[in-house]
């Protein structure tokens, strides 16, 4: 449509012209309809009166004078001329007629001839009914030169019917009978008083009417004014409700996919770059469950306020639903520069949140993505930023940028399944691309290496070293857990065989995928390697994550009763993020808990307020159940002394050493010992020098 297309109009102006349109045509009626009636009733007066006249006039006229002589005697005129007299002024003049248009009388002085109104009087004879009409009559002179055409009246002229029996009567042996009409007479009234009068009274009902109609137009027209500011206000704030969060005010997921396509066109055109970051609040559905929804209200209230106030105007914070909140970054320079932005962006959870007199510290998971350098439009970038959030949830990150790695529909993750199945199958003569890392578990309180824990690397033929942390999520995802186990308990059992036939005897831990420990078919593969091999089954020790245990204890604690019944010892991994309960924990045929390295690291100089009580419960909840306890991610002397303190039992990190390769086994436990020399010598610096003053030593490398 062009633009010379008119706007819809409002409802207050459609109301306007209609009502006015409307009610214009009503007064128009009204007025007409009444000065129709008054009109018609006064003709029907005038009408009255001249028949009255009319019969006084014909009373002394004989019938014969109208219909035979058509001439009236010198006496029989004064007889008429006295029966009009009484009639007053009004009465202009008289005028009897033949029914052959003779002038028979006229009340007038020296009129004797004239004619009639022909159509009129041949009507009246025909009909037998009165006829009026009002007319203009001037006669007279000027009296001023306004007054140049005389004096001008109404005047009512009616014609009446003169009948046999309206007359004297008839003479003897006449054949007229009696409501034969033989003439008619013509009354001239003075109708000027009656016609200003109607007009007057026109006139007022046409002010009454106006007044009225105003009157009521203006009540209406306040009424759907009224009615119009409230429909609006209504859907305005429908429309504000359709696009904002009930609960926060934030905008939702709604006007968040508006904002997006319209930065993305803004982007196309300026060439620019589209960030979203997803985010979600890590284990919000405990805190809603023990604290109750209110206070889970509440507190994403207060994470919408701070997320609110701590971003650039132009960027746009949403929630989407539950805990889950998005933001726009309409105009970021680069990917890195979205990353910091979400690092920023999660530190805003650092400080605790106040939920009553409760402080809570939450922690949370961002996800970030950048179009085009993740995705072609507003529906694929907001999957891809989900993806590195869920990547970001499941590794523990804190932040994420997407990945195809960890998106089970991009093609470089198909590709990576394939060469996952190739790797797991080696074709024989080929370099083995999987392969068996070990990272020293160290005793606190003598620094000896009392064990290691098994990590599978992955050393690609293209892409180099690959974490377990990639593709062992794709691995469970695909089905091939099942394969991975099977291989890292082959090659660590094998391992513990050659180790033994060179002398040493070293335990090793290996992790079990929750979905392994839900079937009794890894303790049987357990079992045929340890007989296979000769190797005891105290050397192997196997590790499963607290959630695992808690997703389904019925079908897992069997297993482990299994494994214990072997002698292979099983451990509870990142102990701390699950929800096990402390009957649970006592009943668990487990015999060692790891502390998760986010609480670990917690212990850091500047780190968070009262981590020292949570390590401590736990260690001591452990003790008191016969657990030994390990502490995870120790990078610095400074955690490693505060969790000597605190009664940990066994370590492991960078602090000790990366995950090795099997050869270099022996020449970390040898460095073990030269460790242990070393802090034989520390425990003999007094004790003030291990206070929080002393600057900690941080290893920049990390695992690969």
């Amino acid at each position: 449509m062009t633009s010379a297309v008119r706007r819809r109009w409002s409802l207050p102006r459609y109301f306007a012209v209609v009502s006015v349109l409307a009610m214009g045509a009503l007064g128009v009626a009204l007025v007409w309809v009444t000065s129709s009636v008054m009109t018609t009733q006064a003709l029907r007066d005038g009408t009255a009166m001249a028949t009255a006249v009319s019969s006084y006039a014909t009373a002394s006229v004989p019938a014969d004078a109208f219909a035979v002589t058509g001439v009236l005697s010198g006496a029989q005129t004064d007889a008429v001329e006295r029966a009009i007299a009484g009639f007053g002024d009004r009465l202009i003049e008289v005028r009897l007629w033949t029914a052959d248009g003779v002038l028979l009388f006229s009340s007038v002085d020296r009129v004797t001839t004239g004619f009639p109104d022909g159509d009129r009087l041949d009507r009246v004879m025909a009909s037998g009914d009165p006829d009026a009409r009002v007319l203009v009559d001037v006669s007279g002179e000027a009296t001023s030169a306004a007054d140049v055409g005389g004096t001008e009246r109404d005047v009512l002229d009616v014609y009446t019917p003169v009948r046999v029996s309206d007359t004297a009567g008839a003479d003897a042996g006449s054949t007229l009978q009696p409501d034969d009409m033989v003439g008619a007479a013509e009354i001239l009234l003075d109708h000027t008083e009656t016609s200003a009068a109607l007009a007057d009274a026109v006139r007022t009902v046409t002010l009454v009417v106006a007044g009225g109609l105003l009157a009521l137009f203006l009540l209406l027209f306040r009424t759907v004014m009224t009615t119009s500011r409230r429909l609006q206000s209504t859907a305005l704030e429908n429309a504000r409700l359709a696009l904002l969060d009930s609960l926060t005010g934030l905008p939702n997921r709604r006007l968040l996919a508006d904002r997006m396509r319209r930065a993305i066109l803004d982007a196309s055109r300026d060439d620019t770059r589209v960030g979203l970051m997803l985010l979600d609040i890590d284990r919000f559905k405990d805190i809603n469950d023990s604290l109750g929804h209110d206070r889970g209200d509440e507190l994403l209230e207060q994470v919408a306020a701070r997320l609110r106030g701590a971003l650039r105007h132009e960027d746009v914070v949403a929630r989407l639903g539950g805990d889950e909140f998005a933001i726009l970054l309409p105009d970021v320079r680069s990917v890195a520069n979205a990353e910091r932005l979400a690092q920023r962006v999660r530190h805003l959870f650092v400080p605790p949140f106040t939920l009553g007199e409760l402080p809570l510290h939450v922690d949370t998971s961002v996800g970030v993505a950048c179009l085009p350098d993740h995705a072609d439009d507003a529906s694929s970038l907001m999957r891809t930023a989900d993806i590195a959030m869920y990547a970001a949830k499941n590794h523990r990150m804190g932040v994420a940028v997407y990945s195809p790695d960890e998106d089970d529909s991009s093609p470089a993750r198909l590709v990576l399944l394939g060469d996952l199945h190739r790797a797991l199958a080696p074709e024989p003569g080929s370099t083995p691309e999987l392969e068996m890392h070990y990272q020293p578990k160290v005793a606190l309180a003598s620094g000896r290496t009392v064990g290691f824990e098994a990590l599978m690397r992955w050393r690609h033929p293209t892409r180099g070293m690959i974490a377990p942390t990639i593709f062992v999520p794709l691995a469970e995802q695909s089905g091939l857990i099942h394969d991975v186990t099977r291989f890292a308990l082959t090659e660590c059992v094998t391992q513990l065989a050659r180790w033994r036939r060179e002398g040493h005897d070293i335990p090793v831990a290996v992790n079990l995928s929750a979905h392994d420990v839900t079937t009794s078919q890894v303790v049987d593969l357990i079992e045929q390697l340890l007989t296979d091999h000769a190797v005891p089954a105290s050397l192997l020790e196997v590790e499963i994550t607290e959630t695992a245990l808690v997703a389904d204890r019925s079908r897992v604690v069997p297993v482990l009763e299994r494994l214990g019944e072997l002698g292979v010892r099983v451990a509870i991994d990142d102990f701390g993020i699950g929800n096990t309960s402390i009957s649970q924990l006592r009943d668990l045929p487990v015999d060692e808990l790891k502390i998760d390295r986010l609480f670990v690291s917690d212990l850091r100089e500047g780190g968070r307020d009262g981590a020292e009580v949570v390590v401590q419960a736990m260690v001591d909840l452990a003790h008191s159940f016969g657990l030994r306890v390990v502490a995870e991610g120790v990078e610095d002397e400074y955690i490693a002394r505060m969790l000597r303190g605190l009664g940990v039992d066994h370590a492991q990190g960078f602090l000790y050493s990366a995950a090795v390769p099997a050869d270099q086994v022996p020449e970390v436990r040898a460095s073990a010992g030269r460790r242990r020399t070393r802090d034989d010598d520390a425990a003999r610096t007094p004790a003030a020098s291990v206070g929080r003053s002393a600057e900690p030593t941080r290893r920049t490398d990390r695992p690969v």
